[in-house]
Protein backbone atom coordinates (compact mmCIF):
# COMPACT_ATOMS: atom_id res chain seq x y z
CA UNK A 1 0.00 0.00 0.00
CA UNK A 2 1.71 3.61 -1.01
CA UNK A 3 2.11 5.47 1.92
CA UNK A 4 -0.27 8.29 0.13
CA UNK A 5 -3.36 5.24 0.21
CA UNK A 6 -2.19 4.52 4.37
CA UNK A 7 -2.98 8.28 5.01
CA UNK A 8 -6.20 8.53 3.41
CA UNK A 9 -7.09 5.19 5.38
CA UNK A 10 -5.80 6.84 8.87
CA UNK A 11 -8.13 9.77 8.64
CA UNK A 12 -4.95 12.40 7.78
CA UNK A 13 -7.53 14.62 5.82
CA UNK A 14 -10.10 15.22 8.22
CA UNK A 15 -9.91 18.78 9.98
CA UNK A 16 -11.12 20.26 12.77
CA UNK A 17 -15.18 21.48 12.76
CA UNK A 18 -15.87 24.69 10.22
CA UNK A 19 -16.96 26.95 13.41
CA UNK A 20 -13.20 25.67 15.16
CA UNK A 21 -10.62 26.71 12.49
CA UNK A 22 -7.79 29.09 11.66
CA UNK A 23 -8.04 31.83 8.47
CA UNK A 24 -4.70 31.32 8.26
CA UNK A 25 -5.35 27.31 6.91
CA UNK A 26 -7.41 28.17 4.16
CA UNK A 27 -4.59 27.49 1.48
CA UNK A 28 -4.24 23.90 3.27
CA UNK A 29 -8.25 23.33 3.37
CA UNK A 30 -10.09 21.73 -0.02
CA UNK A 31 -13.52 22.10 1.72
CA UNK A 32 -16.14 21.25 3.87
CA UNK A 33 -18.57 18.42 4.14
CA UNK A 34 -20.30 17.71 7.53
CA UNK A 35 -19.35 20.68 9.12
CA UNK A 36 -16.10 19.84 9.08
CA UNK A 37 -13.23 20.94 6.93
CA UNK A 38 -11.40 18.65 4.54
CA UNK A 39 -7.67 18.77 3.81
CA UNK A 40 -6.30 18.71 0.83
CA UNK A 41 -4.09 15.45 1.04
CA UNK A 42 -1.50 16.95 -1.84
CA UNK A 43 -0.48 19.64 0.63
CA UNK A 44 0.17 17.26 3.60
CA UNK A 45 2.18 15.07 0.62
CA UNK A 46 3.98 18.27 -0.11
CA UNK A 47 4.59 19.39 3.80
CA UNK A 48 5.86 15.80 5.01
CA UNK A 49 8.26 15.41 1.81
CA UNK A 50 9.75 18.52 2.75
CA UNK A 51 10.01 17.41 6.11
CA UNK A 52 12.06 14.04 5.51
CA UNK A 53 14.30 16.08 3.01
CA UNK A 54 15.35 18.74 5.35
CA UNK A 55 15.51 16.16 8.62
CA UNK A 56 17.51 13.96 6.49
CA UNK A 57 19.74 16.49 5.64
CA UNK A 58 19.78 18.02 9.29
CA UNK A 59 20.88 14.87 10.80
CA UNK A 60 23.48 13.69 8.40
CA UNK A 61 25.36 16.85 8.87
CA UNK A 62 25.16 16.41 12.68
CA UNK A 63 22.09 17.68 14.23
CA UNK A 64 19.55 16.14 16.74
CA UNK A 65 15.94 16.57 16.25
CA UNK A 66 13.67 16.89 19.48
CA UNK A 67 10.23 15.63 18.87
CA UNK A 68 7.59 17.13 21.14
CA UNK A 69 4.08 15.63 21.77
CA UNK A 70 2.47 16.06 24.91
CA UNK A 71 -1.39 14.94 23.83
CA UNK A 72 -1.93 11.32 24.33
CA UNK A 73 -2.79 10.96 21.20
CA UNK A 74 1.11 11.11 20.43
CA UNK A 75 2.64 10.01 23.20
CA UNK A 76 2.97 6.58 22.17
CA UNK A 77 3.75 6.87 19.18
CA UNK A 78 6.82 9.75 19.42
CA UNK A 79 8.61 7.52 22.24
CA UNK A 80 8.40 4.24 20.43
CA UNK A 81 9.54 5.82 17.00
CA UNK A 82 12.59 7.97 19.02
CA UNK A 83 13.66 5.30 21.07
CA UNK A 84 13.97 3.20 17.76
CA UNK A 85 16.07 6.14 16.24
CA UNK A 86 17.52 7.25 19.09
CA UNK A 87 16.70 11.07 19.10
CA UNK A 88 15.16 13.16 22.56
CA UNK A 89 11.68 13.18 22.89
CA UNK A 90 9.43 14.92 25.25
CA UNK A 91 5.69 13.44 25.95
CA UNK A 92 5.00 14.79 29.56
CA UNK A 93 4.42 18.72 30.69
CA UNK A 94 7.22 20.84 28.67
CA UNK A 95 9.22 22.51 31.33
CA UNK A 96 9.57 26.40 30.68
CA UNK A 97 12.82 26.87 29.78
CA UNK A 98 13.64 23.72 28.85
CA UNK A 99 15.48 25.46 25.56
CA UNK A 100 15.76 28.94 26.57
CA UNK A 101 17.27 27.39 29.94
CA UNK A 102 19.42 24.53 28.90
CA UNK A 103 21.79 24.55 30.78
CA UNK A 104 19.75 24.50 34.34
CA UNK A 105 17.81 21.69 32.47
CA UNK A 106 21.13 19.98 32.04
CA UNK A 107 21.81 20.45 35.99
CA UNK A 108 18.61 18.72 36.71
CA UNK A 109 19.62 16.15 34.53
CA UNK A 110 22.35 15.30 36.80
CA UNK A 111 20.28 15.45 40.37
CA UNK A 112 18.71 12.17 38.16
CA UNK A 113 21.59 10.66 37.65
CA UNK A 114 22.52 11.15 41.37
CA UNK A 115 19.30 10.07 42.81
CA UNK A 116 19.42 7.23 40.36
CA UNK A 117 22.91 6.33 41.53
CA UNK A 118 21.40 6.22 44.77
CA UNK A 119 18.66 3.67 44.67
CA UNK A 120 20.99 1.27 42.60
CA UNK A 121 24.06 1.89 44.72
CA UNK A 122 21.91 1.21 47.95
CA UNK A 123 22.57 4.72 49.51
CA UNK A 124 18.94 5.40 49.91
CA UNK A 125 18.39 3.31 52.82
CA UNK A 126 20.96 5.51 54.96
CA UNK A 127 18.22 8.32 54.74
CA UNK A 128 15.36 8.53 56.78
CA UNK A 129 12.52 7.07 55.85
CA UNK A 130 10.54 10.95 55.56
CA UNK A 131 13.88 11.91 53.31
CA UNK A 132 13.66 8.53 51.33
CA UNK A 133 10.45 9.27 50.34
CA UNK A 134 11.10 12.93 49.43
CA UNK A 135 13.75 11.84 47.32
CA UNK A 136 11.97 9.04 45.57
CA UNK A 137 9.13 11.12 44.51
CA UNK A 138 11.85 14.02 43.56
CA UNK A 139 13.20 10.90 42.07
CA UNK A 140 9.89 10.05 39.56
CA UNK A 141 9.03 13.77 38.60
CA UNK A 142 12.39 14.79 37.35
CA UNK A 143 12.93 11.05 35.31
CA UNK A 144 8.63 11.43 33.88
CA UNK A 145 9.17 14.90 32.71
CA UNK A 146 13.58 14.67 31.39
CA UNK A 147 14.06 10.82 30.74
CA UNK A 148 13.13 11.64 27.16
CA UNK A 149 16.10 14.29 26.90
CA UNK A 150 18.72 13.26 29.00
CA UNK A 151 21.00 11.76 26.23
CA UNK A 152 20.22 15.68 24.55
CA UNK A 153 23.58 17.19 25.64
CA UNK A 154 23.21 20.34 23.05
CA UNK A 155 20.47 22.33 21.66
CA UNK A 156 18.44 20.66 18.73
CA UNK A 157 19.12 21.38 15.01
CA UNK A 158 14.99 21.02 14.98
CA UNK A 159 12.01 20.53 16.69
CA UNK A 160 9.52 18.16 15.35
CA UNK A 161 6.01 19.33 17.04
CA UNK A 162 2.56 17.35 17.09
CA UNK A 163 0.01 19.89 17.68
CA UNK A 164 0.34 23.83 17.41
CA UNK A 165 -1.81 25.15 19.63
CA UNK A 166 -1.10 22.35 22.86
CA UNK A 167 3.28 23.14 22.42
CA UNK A 168 2.59 26.68 21.98
CA UNK A 169 5.64 27.11 24.85
CA UNK A 170 7.85 24.88 22.65
CA UNK A 171 7.23 26.40 19.70
CA UNK A 172 7.84 30.21 20.88
CA UNK A 173 10.88 28.80 23.23
CA UNK A 174 12.20 27.63 19.46
CA UNK A 175 11.57 30.29 17.64
CA UNK A 176 13.24 32.43 20.21
CA UNK A 177 16.27 30.81 19.84
CA UNK A 178 16.21 30.59 15.52
CA UNK A 179 15.45 26.61 15.84
CA UNK A 180 13.62 25.34 12.69
CA UNK A 181 10.01 23.66 13.83
CA UNK A 182 8.32 20.87 11.62
CA UNK A 183 4.45 20.87 12.33
CA UNK A 184 1.60 18.11 12.41
CA UNK A 185 -0.62 20.92 12.60
CA UNK A 186 -4.27 20.86 12.12
CA UNK A 187 -7.42 23.08 10.44
CA UNK A 188 -7.09 25.19 14.05
CA UNK A 189 -4.27 25.85 14.30
CA UNK A 190 -1.46 28.74 13.28
CA UNK A 191 0.91 27.66 10.26
CA UNK A 192 2.85 31.05 10.92
CA UNK A 193 4.42 29.07 13.78
CA UNK A 194 5.76 26.34 11.64
CA UNK A 195 8.97 26.58 9.23
CA UNK A 196 7.77 23.45 7.85
CA UNK A 197 3.78 22.67 8.33
CA UNK A 198 2.05 19.38 7.42
CA UNK A 199 -1.23 19.92 7.86
CA UNK A 200 -3.42 16.88 8.49
CA UNK A 201 -5.55 15.56 11.73
CA UNK A 202 -3.42 15.77 15.01
CA UNK A 203 -5.96 14.06 16.73
CA UNK A 204 -5.95 10.71 15.20
CA UNK A 205 -3.41 8.20 16.52
CA UNK A 206 -2.81 6.54 13.21
CA UNK A 207 -2.24 9.63 11.36
CA UNK A 208 0.38 10.10 14.17
CA UNK A 209 1.88 7.42 14.14
CA UNK A 210 2.29 7.50 9.99
CA UNK A 211 3.68 10.85 10.25
CA UNK A 212 5.88 10.43 13.01
CA UNK A 213 7.04 6.50 10.99
CA UNK A 214 7.94 9.13 8.06
CA UNK A 215 10.02 11.69 9.79
CA UNK A 216 11.92 8.60 11.98
CA UNK A 217 12.96 7.18 8.66
CA UNK A 218 14.50 10.40 7.66
CA UNK A 219 16.32 10.68 10.97
CA UNK A 220 17.56 6.92 10.52
CA UNK A 221 18.67 7.85 6.79
CA UNK A 222 20.36 10.99 8.31
CA UNK A 223 22.12 8.72 10.45
CA UNK A 224 23.58 6.63 7.83
CA UNK A 225 25.40 9.53 6.06
CA UNK A 226 25.95 11.15 9.20
CA UNK A 227 29.68 12.79 9.06
CA UNK A 228 31.95 12.78 12.08
CA UNK A 229 33.36 15.74 11.20
CA UNK A 230 30.46 17.91 10.25
CA UNK A 231 29.54 20.86 12.55
CA UNK A 232 27.32 20.39 15.45
CA UNK A 233 24.38 22.15 16.07
CA UNK A 234 23.60 24.12 18.51
CA UNK A 235 26.23 22.98 20.53
CA UNK A 236 25.92 25.79 23.19
CA UNK A 237 24.21 24.46 26.50
CA UNK A 238 22.11 27.88 27.29
CA UNK A 239 20.66 29.14 24.38
CA UNK A 240 23.10 31.59 23.41
CA UNK A 241 23.97 30.54 19.97
CA UNK A 242 20.20 32.06 18.72
CA UNK A 243 21.36 34.29 16.74
CA UNK A 244 23.55 31.70 15.07
CA UNK A 245 20.94 29.50 14.20
CA UNK A 246 18.61 32.44 12.83
CA UNK A 247 19.50 31.98 9.37
CA UNK A 248 18.79 28.38 9.07
CA UNK A 249 15.29 29.37 10.24
CA UNK A 250 14.52 31.84 7.82
CA UNK A 251 16.03 29.94 4.91
CA UNK A 252 14.66 26.55 5.55
CA UNK A 253 11.37 26.76 3.14
CA UNK A 254 14.11 28.04 0.40
CA UNK A 255 17.21 25.74 0.88
CA UNK A 256 14.59 22.66 0.32
CA UNK A 257 11.99 21.97 -2.70
CA UNK A 258 10.00 19.01 -2.87
CA UNK A 259 10.41 18.45 -6.46
CA UNK A 260 13.97 17.67 -5.64
CA UNK A 261 13.17 14.35 -4.34
CA UNK A 262 13.67 13.64 -1.07
CA UNK A 263 15.11 10.56 0.69
CA UNK A 264 12.41 7.64 0.34
CA UNK A 265 9.63 9.14 -1.50
CA UNK A 266 9.19 10.12 -4.88
CA UNK A 267 9.39 13.88 -4.61
CA UNK A 268 7.34 15.49 -6.82
CA UNK A 269 5.64 12.54 -8.42
CA UNK A 270 4.64 11.82 -4.88
CA UNK A 271 2.37 15.01 -4.84
CA UNK A 272 0.84 15.41 -8.29
CA UNK A 273 0.24 11.66 -8.15
CA UNK A 274 -1.77 12.04 -4.50
CA UNK A 275 -5.57 11.99 -5.25
CA UNK A 276 -7.67 14.43 -4.33
CA UNK A 277 -9.27 13.67 -1.59
CA UNK A 278 -13.59 14.63 -1.98
CA UNK A 279 -15.13 16.19 0.74
CA UNK A 280 -18.16 13.45 0.80
CA UNK A 281 -15.10 11.50 2.29
CA UNK A 282 -15.31 13.19 6.37
CA UNK A 283 -18.03 11.55 8.53
CA UNK A 284 -21.22 12.56 9.98
CA UNK A 285 -19.83 12.25 13.73
CA UNK A 286 -16.29 12.79 13.84
CA UNK A 287 -14.55 12.11 17.09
Amino acid sequence: MSLVNELIEAGIHFGQRRSNWNPKMAPYIQGVKNQIHIIDIRETIKGLLLAKKFISKTVSEGGDILFVGTKRQARGAIESHCIACSMPYITERWLGGLLTNFRTVRDRLKRLEELEGLVTGGGMKSYSKKMESQLTRELKKIHRNLNGVRSMSKLPAALVVVDVNREMNAVREAKNLGIPTICLIDTDGDPDFSDIPIPGNDDSMRSIDLVLRELAAAVTDGKTTRQTSAPQAGDSGDGADGEALAPRRRSVRSRFRVDDGPTGVDGGEAVMAAPAVEPAAAPANPA
